[in-house]
C-alpha cells in the first residue's frame, strides 16, 4: 500500500534517516515509536507529500486516501461544530456546505430575483447528497462527535467559541468522518479524557483501513495495533504485536546483542593477541597477513544503544495533619448549570484520590477550589494544618519564562542549589546534557510539562493536586513520574485519563457526575482505581464492556 524505501533523511548535522525502509499494509494497525526528535512526525509528513526525502522513494498510490490527525489544528470559525465535521466528508462534506448556503439564500429577501435558480439547484444538490447518504452522515457525525465528548449544545453551536482543546476534537472527528483508506494519528489522545480514549479505542479497533500512529499512552497502544515500527538510529524495526510484546522483544534483542558483541570482543583480541605475538615470525607471516584481512571483512556489533532513564527521588516533605482536606455542603453553578449542589468529601493523610467523571462534571472545578484557585459559592473547603500546596494545571506552563534557558529558569527557581543537583534534576525528566540550554520559548508541550512538573516537585510539597499531569508526557517520564509517586509519602487528588497512572497511583476514587454524567450525587469508593473497574464493571464512568 504505502512503501518507503531507501529512505535518506537528514536536518543539517542531524541524520534522521540513512537507507530506511518500511511498509505499511492495507488493513494494519501500526504503532510508530522512538524517542523525542526521532522523525515520527517527519514520517507522516513524507507520507503525504509535505516533505520529500534526501534520497530513496516514498511510494503511495494515486487513488489512495489518507486522514492525517495532527497535533497543530487550523482556525476554525463561522460553522457550527456539526458543519465543521462534516467538512472533511469529502464529497459529501461538500455538498452538505452547499446546501445550508442554498438554505441561507432562499431565506434572504435582497435574493427574492434569483429564487428559481436557487430552487433548481438546491433540489439537485439535495438529490445528490442523498444518494450519497449525506443525511445518514449526519447522524454518524453527531455519533463521532458524542463519542469525542461533545454535547448536544456543542455540536449545535459555534465552532470558534471552542477552546484549543475542543478545536483538536472536532478535526479529529473531521478526520475519522472522512472513512480514508489510511489514518495518520500523531499523538490522538492528548486531549482526550478517558471516556473518549476508550470511545477512540473502539472506532479505530472496528476501522477498516489502515492505521499508522505515534501515542504516549501505552494501554491505548496495546488496545489498538498489532504492529510496532520503532525508529532508533536512523532505522525502523518492526515487531509483529502490541507495545507489550514490542519492549520485552526488544529487551530480548538487546541482550542477545550484549551477548553477540561480548563474543565478538573475545574472538578479536584473541585475534589480535595471535597477529602482535607473531606478525615478526616470518614463518607465520602467512597466517599473520591471513588473519588481519579476515579481521577487515569482519561486520563489527555494536552494543545496543542504551536507553537511559535517570530515578527521580522525592525529598522528604514535611508531615501534615491528619486531615488534609474538608470539603462540607460545597455548591458551585456556572449560569443555569449546578455542577456541584452540597457535596461533602473527607481527604486524609496518605490517601491519593483519583477524580473521575464525564466532561462537564466539575473535575477540573473541584481541583481549582481545593487549591484555592477558585471559589464555591457556598460551602466550605478547609485545608488542614502543615500543609505545603502544590498544584500542576495546564496554566502552570504559563509562568515559565520564555527568555531563559531550562537551567537558567531551574536556578533562577532555586538559587541557593548548586548546578550539579539541578542538572539532575532536569536530567530525571529526560534533559540530559545540552538539552539543558534550550530555550524554554522552544520546547514542546511535552517538555514545558516535564519541566513544570520538575520545578513543582524539586522541594516537594506534602499535598498535591494534579490536573492531568501525564498530558503530551512520553511513555518514560509517565513511568519514572509513576514509581517516583509510589514513594512519596505526601497526598494527592489528581485528575488523568492515563490508565497506567489511575492503577499504579490511586487509592481512593471519586466519580462526579454518576452514569449520566450530570448527577450531583458522587460516588465515592474506598479503594484503588483498579478494584474499582472490577467493583463496578467498567473502566470509566458511563462505559461498559
Amino acid at each position: 500500500m504505502i512503501a518507503l524505501s531507501g529512505i535518506q533523511k537528514q536536518y543539517g548535522k542531524q541524520i534522521l534517516f540513512l537507507d530506511t525502509s518500511f511498509q505499511l499494509n492495507p488493513g494494519e494497525k501500526v504503532g510508530l515509536v522512538g524517542p523525542n526528535g526521532a522523525g515520527k512526525t517527519t514520517i507522516f509528513r513524507m507520507i503525504v507529500g509535505e516533505e520529500a526525502p534526501d534520497a530513496g522513494e516514498v511510494s503511495v498510490p494515486k487513488r489512495l486516501t489518507i486522514g492525517y490527525f495532527r497535533q497543530d489544528v487550523e482556525e476554525m470559525q463561522g460553522r457550527s461544530v456539526l458543519d465543521e465535521a462534516v467538512a472533511g466528508s469529502g464529497r459529501a462534506g461538500d455538498l452538505h456546505h452547499e446546501l445550508e448556503a442554498l438554505q441561507q439564500a432562499m431565506e434572504d429577501p435582497a435574493r427574492l430575483d434569483e429564487m428559481d435558480r436557487i430552487l433548481e439547484r438546491f433540489g439537485e444538490v439535495q438529490e445528490e447528497y442523498e444518494h450519497l447518504g449525506g443525511y445518514g452522515l449526519e447522524a454518524q457525525a453527531r455519533e463521532v462527535l458524542h463519542g469525542l465528548g461533545f454535547r448536544d449544545d456543542q455540536i449545535d453551536g459555534d465552532v470558534g467559541a471552542l477552546s484549543g482543546g475542543w478545536k483538536m476534537r472536532v478535526a479529529m472527528a473531521r478526520v475519522l468522518l472522512g472513512q480514508p483508506d489510511v489514518l495518520l494519528m500523531d499523538e490522538p489522545t492528548n486531549h482526550l479524557d478517558i471516556e473518549s480514549i476508550i470511545w477512540l479505542e473502539r472506532f479505530l479497533r472496528q476501522y477498516p483501513g489502515a492505521l499508522l500512529m505515534t501515542s504516549h499512552d501505552r494501554e491505548f497502544m496495546n488496545r489498538v495495533v498489532s504492529k510496532i515500527a520503532e525508529i532508533d538510529a536512523g532505522e525502523i524495526t518492526v515487531y509483529s504485536g502490541n507495545y507489550d510484546f514490542y519492549e520485552r522483544e526488544r529487551t530480548i534483542r538487546e541482550a542477545n546483542q550484549q551477548a553477540a558483541f561480548a563474543r565478538q570482543q573475545a574472538m578479536l583480541a584473541k585475534e589480535q593477541r595471535f597477529i602482535e605475538r607473531f606478525k615478526t615470525h616470518a614463518a607465520k607471516a602467512a597466517q599473520v597477513q591471513s588473519r588481519i584481512k579476515a579481521l577487515d571483512k569482519i561486520d563489527k556489533i555494536e552494543l545496543p544503544r542504551k536507553r537511559q532513564r535517570v530515578k527521580f527521588e522525592f525529598r522528604v516533605p514535611p508531615r501534615s495533619g491528619d486531615k488534609v482536606v474538608e470539603i462540607e455542603g460545597l455548591c458551585k453553578s456556572y449560569g443555569p448549570r449546578t455542577i456541584f449542589d452540597g457535596l461533602d468529601l473527607t481527604v486524609r493523610r496518605g490517601e491519593r484520590w483519583a477524580v473521575m467523571g464525564r466532561n462537564g462534571a466539575g473535575k477540573t472545578t473541584l481541583l481549582r477550589m481545593v487549591a484555592g484557585a477558585a471559589t464555591p459559592d457556598s460551602g466550605a473547603v478547609r485545608l488542614g494544618a502543615s500543609l505545603i500546596l502544590g498544584y500542576f494545571a495546564q496554566q502552570s506552563l504559563d509562568v515559565l519564562d520564555p527568555d531563559l534557558t531550562i537551567i537558567e529558569q531551574l536556578q533562577k527557581d532555586f538559587p541557593l542549589d548548586g548546578l550539579g543537583a539541578l542538572r539532575t534534576l532536569a536530567g530525571a525528566f529526560q534533559f540530559a546534557g545540552d538539552d539543558v540550554d534550550k530555550r524554554i520559548r522552544a520546547l514542546s508541550g511535552g517538555e514545558r510539562s516535564r519541566l513544570a512538573i520538575a520545578r513543582m516537585l524539586y522541594n516537594p510539597p506534602n499535598f498535591l493536586v494534579l490536573d492531568e499531569p501525564t498530558n503530551h508526557l512520553d511513555m518514560a517520564t509517565k513511568e519514572m513520574l509513576i514509581e517516583a509517586f509510589k514513594e512519596f509519602e505526601g497526598t494527592m487528588v489528581f485528575v488523568s485519563h492515563d490508565r497506567a497512572f489511575l492503577r499504579g497511583l490511586s487509592s481512593r476514587v471519586l466519580e462526579l457526575g454518576g452514569e449520566s454524567g450530570t448527577d450531583r450525587d458522587p460516588r465515592v469508593y474506598l479503594g484503588p482505581y483498579d478494584e474499582y473497574v472490577t467493583a463496578l464493571g467498567h473502566e470509566a464512568p458511563g462505559i461498559y464492556g
